[in-house]
C-alpha cells in the first residue's frame, strides 16, 4: 500500500476530484486547506539580475491510500488534472504504508515484506 499526498492550487481542486471520481476502484480522498511558502526565482524589477521572492500561499492537500498497482495511475490523474503549466502548480509525494487499522472494526492491514 502507498499513501499519496498532493499539494495543488485551490482552483484546480474540483478538476482533480472529478478526475479521481472517474478512476475505477479509487477508494477515496481526504482534502485539507493548507498554507505554505516556497522559493520562486524570477526577474528583478531592475533588469537582468535574479531576485528570490518569498511569500505564503493557500493550497489544497489531498491524501489517499491506494494499492501498489494503482499508484502510477492515480499520480498521473492528479498531475494531469492539477496542471496549469505555471510555477506553483504543486507537488505529489508517494510514501510506503506499513499498517492500516480500521477504527470501527479494528481490522488490520499490514505491508507484506
Amino acid at each position: 500500500m502507498k499513501e499519496i499526498k498532493a499539494i495543488i492550487r485551490p482552483h484546480r481542486l474540483d478538476a482533480v476530484l472529478d478526475a479521481l471520481h472517474r478512476h475505477p476502484e479509487f477508494p477515496g480522498v481526504t482534502v485539507s486547506p493548507v498554507h505554505g511558502f516556497g522559493r520562486r526565482v524570477g526577474p528583478a524589477p531592475t533588469g537582468d539580475a535574479v531576485e528570490i521572492q518569498y511569500g505564503t500561499t493557500e493550497m489544497r492537500k489531498l491524501e489517499c491510500v491506494v494499492n501498489d498497482e494503482q499508484v502510477d495511475a492515480v499520480v498521473d490523474v492528479i498531475q494531469q488534472a492539477a496542471h496549469t503549466g505555471n510555477p506553483g502548480d504543486g507537488k505529489v509525494f508517494v510514501y510506503d504504508v506499513a499498517l492500516v487499522v480500521k477504527i470501527r472494526t479494528g481490522a488490520h492491514a499490514r505491508r507484506i515484506e
